[in-house]
């Protein structure tokens, strides 16, 4: 048998200058040398991306990853991006900006709080769902604890680990408990007890990260989170083809 290869949708607005961009290709690179897991990569702008999900172009992707660098030239794209992927059941991964959206896309979409901002989006709105944090992210590095028997601890291989974050902006603490009442899992956790991984149960694989995974190292050893997403995305892939298309 031969490993199928997985479609993913890159969505994010493309920048030399986020680093997390410009690790992209040698993730991909490592993941298919290291752990024979071959990413098709399609990068697709947030001003795009509600056209797509609206056309059906989105859903027939093996993955879903939204990727820092917001704030995005779309928000409403950013968000059509992660319902589709949350809707039809395709392996997703939000890190940084990502993670941000994904909160406000659940709060929104399945919680119904209709007016939940994005400060950096929408910095006058009465109802933040993710505000300036205390102290900034940039630069930080710090240490997150898995909840046990979660996607976020089987995924990391570990119950604890060290992440590196680029970030000013984070969930304020008021409409946690509405995102976990209505089925989002908060199973990541920083040292002073701050949400720093989401996910959603009962879906094939669906991860956000405050902290930016794709920072790890200098690539060349993907993060088992980035390890755990193309995993999922193969599996979608193969899972998806013909036996003849996959089969020797």
């Amino acid at each position: 048998m031969t490993t199928a290869i997985a479609r993913i949708a890159l969505v994010g607005d493309r920048s030399p200058h986020v680093k997390s961009h410009t690790r992209i290709p040698v993730l991909l690179d490592a993941l298919a040398s290291r752990d024979g897991l071959v990413l098709d990569a399609y990068w697709i702008p947030t001003a795009d991306a509600a056209a797509e999900a609206a056309a059906g172009t989105l859903a027939r992707f093996d993955a879903v990853w939204v990727l820092p660098g917001s704030p995005y030239a779309s928000e409403a794209g950013a968000l059509a991006a992660i319902r589709v992927a949350r809707e039809e059941g395709i392996p997703f991964l939000g890190t940084c900006g990502g993670f941000q959206h994904t909160l406000l896309e659940y709060a929104r979409t399945v919680c119904g709080l209709a007016d939940a901002a994005h400060a950096e989006n929408d910095p006058g709105a009465d109802d933040l769902l993710i505000a300036p944090l205390a102290c900034s992210l940039v630069g930080h590095q710090g240490p997150v604890r898995a909840e046990p028997g979660s996607l976020a601890e089987s995924s990391l291989g570990a119950e604890r680990s060290m992440e590196h974050y680029h970030c000013n902006y984070g969930p304020a603490p008021r409409h946690l408990p509405a995102l976990a009442a209505h089925g989002l899992r908060l199973s990541g956790h920083d040292e002073d007890g701050q949400v720093r991984i989401v996910e959603l149960p009962g879906h094939p694989f669906f991860l956000a990260t405050l902290f930016q995974p794709e920072l790890h190292g200098d690539g060349t050893q993907p993060h088992p989170i980035v390890r755990a997403l193309a995993a999922a995305a193969v599996a979608h892939a193969a899972a998806a083809a013909p036996v003849s298309a996959v089969a020797e």
